[in-house]
């Protein structure tokens, strides 16, 4: 294990094995047909794909804030956490919504850490049969009345529930939350518009809404555009990329004020596809990617345009806070 570690922390690109990566060609960017059929294809991706993720991330499925040529891609993890922490302003005890809670890594952080009692929302039903799992195996006691596990000696909770984050306005009561923590979600949302007023409806009054996520830089010129963009949002099934200032303007016209304005962390957080790049040379991924056709293929290809769009500046990386 310890081998495994310093490898992924130290990441090298295998010749043999990246040539054997170039024999697969890159689809072109296949567009879809509707935003229910996208997120259709983002609940099966993640139905395939999510104990590949964990096999190979662990729990946190999310970037890296890298501040020390040392840090262990666990360590930059959780850096990030503590980053969106920072810029919420989030005091122990609060009630938290995880929106896009992937496997649970931050929402029982949040639980056993700060005490929070945390709700984790995803598309993927595979997703909260793994974070349940995961939970029960890291000490969670189960509640049999709410579902909710009990983490540590805080009185920190949490549950995971399978739901379309754009429905979670209809299905939460309004001004349950102190936080809506969204990290790496937003971005495959449709309609990005209906999150932000969905988040400004279920906080209280003073609550904060804290996102990490991906965007793409102002003015690109086509090329850019076409060569580092386009294959980001295809292959990782994305609807059109937002620059930071677009969510920004969402957010005041949902009636949120900004609390935290975007910092870019791009330069800190790029070294996480150094990484993903390095773990996904192997050819049993390649070959379970090429098994689910063109997206499983396309979504292996999208690796090496994030490397890119990082290196090249078109791809962008911001936290940012919002309070009501």
């Amino acid at each position: 294990m310890a081998t495994e570690t310093s490898a992924l922390n130290n990441p090298a690109i295998d010749p043999a094995a990246a040539e054997d990566i170039e024999k697969y060609t890159i689809p072109e960017p296949e567009p879809f047909v509707s935003f229910q059929a996208l997120k259709d294809r983002i609940r099966h991706h993640y139905e395939l794909a999510s104990d590949y993720y964990y096999s190979l991330w662990g729990e946190h499925i999310h970037h890296g804030y890298f501040l020390d040529p040392n840090d262990t891609k666990e360590v930059a993890q959780i850096k990030l956490i503590s980053l969106l922490i920072e810029k919420s302003g989030l005091e122990k005890g609060c009630n938290v919504l995880d929106v896009g809670c992937g496997i649970g890594g931050t929402s029982r952080y949040l639980a056993k850490e700060y005490s929070c009692q945390v709700t984790g929302v995803t598309i993927s039903g595979r997703q909260v049969e793994i974070a349940k799992r995961l939970t029960a195996e890291a000490g969670g006691i189960p509640d049999e009345k709410d579902g909710a596990f009990k983490l540590g000696e805080s009185s920190g909770s949490v549950k995971f529930i399978e739901l379309d984050a754009e429905k979670m306005g209809d299905h939460f009561t309004a001004g349950t939350f102190d936080i809506v923590w969204i990290s790496e979600a937003m971005s495959h949302l449709p309609n990005k518009e209906l999150f932000f007023k969905n988040a400004h409806l279920l906080l209280k009054e003073g609550g904060k809404l804290v996102v990490a996520d991906w965007f793409k830089d102002v003015d690109l010129s086509e090329k850019a555009f076409k060569d580092d963009i386009s294959p980001i949002e295809d292959g990782m099934l994305l609807p059109p990329l937002c620059t930071m200032k677009g969510y920004v303007d969402f957010a005041e016209l949902a009636g949120l004020k900004v609390l935290a304005e975007p910092f870019d962390i791009s330069k800190q957080v790029a070294k996480t596809w150094d990484i993903s790049w390095t773990l996904i040379q192997n050819p049993a991924l390649w070959a379970f990617a090429v098994a689910q056709g063109r997206d499983g293929l396309a979504f292996m290809q999208a690796f090496r345009a994030m490397r890119r769009g990082f290196a090249n500046g078109s791809f962008r990386y911001a936290v940012m806070a919002f309070q009501k």
